[in-house]
């Protein structure tokens, strides 16, 4: 079985208040994911989904996404285990943004980079430049060992 999303309403007081769950999709078809970690709310990561990721997150529970730049469906976690399960889906006011909490398997880690958020970098300023530096420099496993080309 396989989801389908009905188009949001122009009645602003039904999409906002309305039991109804129809999410915007923006004109290439995505809508913005949040991603935090349903045990102490840590932001691990921010993605993108068309409506067959969400539909398929929706169905099995399992946080699927649309790789932008592969230009293709992906489950989290399939190369590297660590699979996000999905605890709690909630929708902004207007509907065009998904938040989900989630438990991450495997290394608890969800960044490609072996981290555990994608969020492991803090701006500030620098001699008047914005610089980065890097606030977590822990690795939960070895991203050339993971994701390997087979």
């Amino acid at each position: 079985m396989t989801l389908t999303f009905t188009a949001p309403s122009n009645d602003k007081a039904e999409l906002e208040a309305g039991s109804a769950f129809t999410p915007r999709f923006d004109e290439k078809g995505l809508v913005t994911a949040v991603v935090t970690d349903d045990r102490d709310g840590e932001l691990l990561m921010v993605a993108h989904m068309n409506a067959e990721a969400l539909a398929l997150t929706i169905e099995t529970g399992i946080a699927h996404y649309y790789s932008r730049s592969r230009n293709s469906l992906w489950k989290k976690g399939e190369s590297s285990g660590n699979v996000q399960t999905v605890r709690e889906i909630r929708t902004d006011c207007d509907q065009d943004a998904i938040w989900l909490k989630v438990t991450v398997a495997g290394h608890d880690a969800t960044c490609h980079t072996g981290r555990r958020s994608c969020f492991y970098r803090t701006v500030g300023v620098e001699d008047g430049q914005p610089r980065v530096t890097i606030s977590d420099e822990r690795r939960y496993f070895d991203p050339a060992a993971i994701y390997a080309e087979k």
